[in-house]
């Protein structure tokens, strides 16, 4: 699959169908081998002679000189490490410099990641990638595949910056010593799914100098909200199974000084790379955040590799398997850390997170493990959570998995006053557990006059001697709608909030008109047709709906494997016509710049036909051959009345893009979508100040377009910050100020 943002072609990414995207560059051949991970092919060096043997990709692409790119390529060779460059090139296509990776520090048959990070020199103007490896003698190969070169690939809502979340593809500096440790920048045999896209060749080794804790810090301090929670995690890769290695969420004040650290221990299953997840709440005081990982009674010499850095608000987490609304906190649902404020009320089970590191789990890597010793009952408490409001319908819900023996489980929520004060609980009911796998325990219950927090508590039964019970991603949320509709008429805009959605299942969105018409609906991503569900609520906004109809949605959800299918209906809506004599112009692809225009003269449509006329002599009738009647054309007269009109007009005409004209029903002009032509505004009267114009726009009829929306939720201020030095860097990237709010890139 093509890697998003990539600007090599997909041909010289996946090397399929062949090996046009690449050319030899120095001591070698090329050939198409079989065996790739992305697409079949994949690409084969051949050596010439001893030495160095190298490859370019055979076109340059452009780049922009003083930006950051990142390139990597997964290789393969039982014979040789090698090493991945951006080859920079001036204008006249002379060579300027390369930006080499380190070399890897082993060689191996299996797919690995080679990977390096440069800032394009001045007078840059286009770049290659670079394959490198040195060989012992003649016929010596090395495979190659899955290439990209652009960008950096970052995790959305990251407050660090590409060079500390990717653990040194730029260089260490990034990072530093903390206690008893160096710091390195290393380029072990990594290797990660093909289509992992967030993870490099190269990583941050923390060394113990002597026996005894070492830790390393990032030395980055990414502003925080006091109150707000965090998550952040980083992949570790301890050198042997018995490493107490970990990752620290640590909160500073203005002094720089430690208020609050939240550390994560990692249970390593082998010696590869895991990811290891911390979280907590800001404190007062707290102005920044950072992250530091280590090794508790380390050897001398003993080394904790790590990338993939991540700090950002829960909500910002890349694929959130958090229940929206949930009162917990990540510690006590996630169980990431521990068992978090989860305690055994009364009873013989014990509680411990699961061990070790991706054993048992539904979301992440660990579970919370319960264990009785003998058949008896016990309950478990969570901690106690502000946020309930009386009155209100609340759900109660944890997965469960029978790990040995048997049990009876029951859940049920006590509810609390804001003095902590124990008010009552609902009723639960008790259920055998069933066998094998996980299931999800639903209870919902009313909260009761004066209650404003509540607990979860869950009642296990053993049913037998040495029984074991697995929990995770316990909840405790208000259950609203699972699916509302409402009309925004000044946006002419229909907004669709679904919720209690399944997160990896496949989703399509449809809107019905009265007729019983279906259309697709449109996303950030394009249509909603099979997409990917990537949280548990979804808010779509619909410019597309048309005026004065009433609508309605469908949704469909399917798992990937077909073993559940969700069918859902919304309520209807419709969006208020208004005065008739008004009409709305919308770009799907940039839907927040839509315009309400006065109409002067609606089109005079002409439909144009290719034919051919063949006059027969003798014969009174001709004989005419035809094609297809082509699409409408015609020219639809407007006005703007002010001068913010006028420039809202130009703005949304000036991409050029497929423009959606809607008008009210009965003036005798269904919803189309159009492109315009070349346009004339002059003032309606020969006067300098008059505001008004009357547009001419010649319009052609086109087929709905399906590209996505533009824009990005994650895109904030400061990620501008992060990537850019100054504000002329912030000028010399975007054309507009639009552009830049959507980080559309020129």
């Amino acid at each position: 699959m093509a890697i998003p943002g990539n600007l090599l072609s997909a041909t010289t990414e996946m090397v399929d169908p062949n090996t046009s995207g690449w050319a030899a560059k120095a001591n070698c051949s090329l050939s198409l081998a079989s065996g790739g991970r992305n697409g079949d092919g994949c690409l084969k060096l051949t050596s010439a002679a001893s030495g160095e043997m190298q490859a370019r990709t055979f076109s340059s692409v452009p780049v922009d000189a003083g930006a950051l790119y990142w390139t990597f390529a997964d290789a393969s060779s039982s014979a040789q490490p090698e090493r991945i460059g951006i080859r920079w090139l001036d204008a006249a296509g002379a060579e300027l410099s390369v930006t080499w990776s380190l070399t890897t520090a082993a060689a191996s048959a299996s797919w690995h990641r080679v990977s390096v990070a440069g800032v394009a020199p001045s007078g840059a103007v286009r770049a290659q990638v670079l394959l490198s490896s040195t060989v012992a003698g003649a016929g010596v190969v090395h495979y190659w595949e899955n290439v990209y070169l652009g960008l950096p690939i970052r995790y959305p809502g990251n407050l660090l910056s590409f060079n500390a979340e990717a653990g040194g593809e730029v260089d260490a500096s990034a990072w530093a010593a903390e206690t008893n440790a160096t710091v390195s920048r290393i380029a072990p045999v990594s290797s990660w799914s093909s289509t992992f896209y967030n993870a490099g060749g190269e990583q941050v080794a923390v060394t113990a100098t002597a026996a005894g804790d070492a830790s390393g810090e990032c030395v980055e301090r990414p502003p925080v909200t006091v109150g707000t929670e965090y998550v952040a995690f980083a992949y570790l890769g301890p050198a042997t199974t018995g490493s107490a290695t970990w990752v620290e969420l640590r909160f500073y004040d203005e002094t720089d000084t430690v208020l609050e650290a939240h550390r994560s221990t990692l249970a390593p299953p082998g010696t590869g790379m895991y990811r290891q997840i911390t979280s907590g709440i800001a404190p007062a005081g707290a102005v920044a955040a950072s992250l530091a990982v280590g090794i508790t009674g380390a050897g001398a010499g003993e080394v904790v590799r790590t990338e993939g850095a991540f700090i950002g608000a829960v909500g910002a987490v890349p694929n959130p398997a958090i229940r929206t609304g949930n009162l917990l906190p990540w510690a006590d649902w996630d169980f990431e850390e521990g068992v978090g404020s989860w305690t055994v009320a009364s009873g013989p089970a014990t509680i411990a997170r699961s061990s070790p590191w991706g054993a048992e789990h539904v979301f992440d890597y660990y579970a919370l493990t319960v264990s009785s010793a003998t058949a008896a009952g016990s309950v478990l408490r969570s901690g106690i959570y502000p946020g309930v409001t009386a009155g209100d319908n609340w759900r109660a819900e944890t997965w469960f998995k029978v790990g040995a023996g048997g049990w009876q489980i029951a859940i049920a929520v006590r509810w609390y006053t804001d003095t902590d004060t124990y008010l009552s609980s609902s009723t639960a009911i008790t259920f055998d557990a069933p066998t094998p796998g996980w299931w999800l325990l639903v209870d919902d219950a009313i909260a009761p006059a004066g209650a404003t927090q509540g607990q979860l508590e869950v009642t296990l039964t053993a049913t037998s001697s040495s029984s074991v019970m697995q929990l995770d991603r316990p909840a405790l949320w208000e259950t609203l709608p699972r699916e509302e509709v409402a009309a925004f008429d000044e946006q002419a805009m229909v907004q669709l909030i679904l919720r209690e959605l399944t997160v990896g299942q496949l989703m399509t969105v449809w809107r019905v008109t009265p007729d019983g018409g279906r259309t697709l609906v449109r996303g950030p991503e394009g249509l909603y047709d099979g997409y990917s569900i990537p949280a548990d609520s979804l808010v779509i906004e619909d410019y597309e709906a048309p005026l004065g109809v009433p609508v309605y949605y469908v949704i469909e959800t399917v798992a990937v494997d077909d073993s559940a299918h969700s069918h859902k209906i919304t309520d209807t809506v419709t969006l208020t016509a208004g005065d008739p004599n008004y009409a709305w112009l919308t770009d799907p692809a940039r839907p927040g710049v839509g315009l309400r225009v006065a109409v002067r003269q609606a089109p005079e449509w002409q439909q144009a036909i290719e034919q051919t006329v063949y006059r027969v002599r003798g014969r009174a009738t001709p004989v005419v051959l035809s094609d297809v009647r082509q699409s409408r054309e015609g020219s639809l007269v407007c006005w703007t009345r002010t001068d913010q009109e006028r420039d809202a007009l130009r703005f949304l005409l000036s991409t050029g893009n497929v423009l959606l004209w809607r008008c009210a029903p009965g003036m005798g002009e269904p919803d189309v979508y159009v492109v315009v032509g070349e346009v004339q505004y002059p003032r309606i009267v020969t006067y300098a100040r008059e505001e008004w114009r009357e547009w001419t726009l010649p319009l052609t009829e086109v087929d709905m377009p399906t590209g996505g929306q533009v824009g990005s939720a994650t895109w904030t201020v400061y990620d501008v910050v992060l990537e850019y030095d100054s504000g002329y860097d912030v000028l010399d990237r975007y054309e507009t100020v639009f552009d830049l709010t959507v980080d559309r890139r020129s």
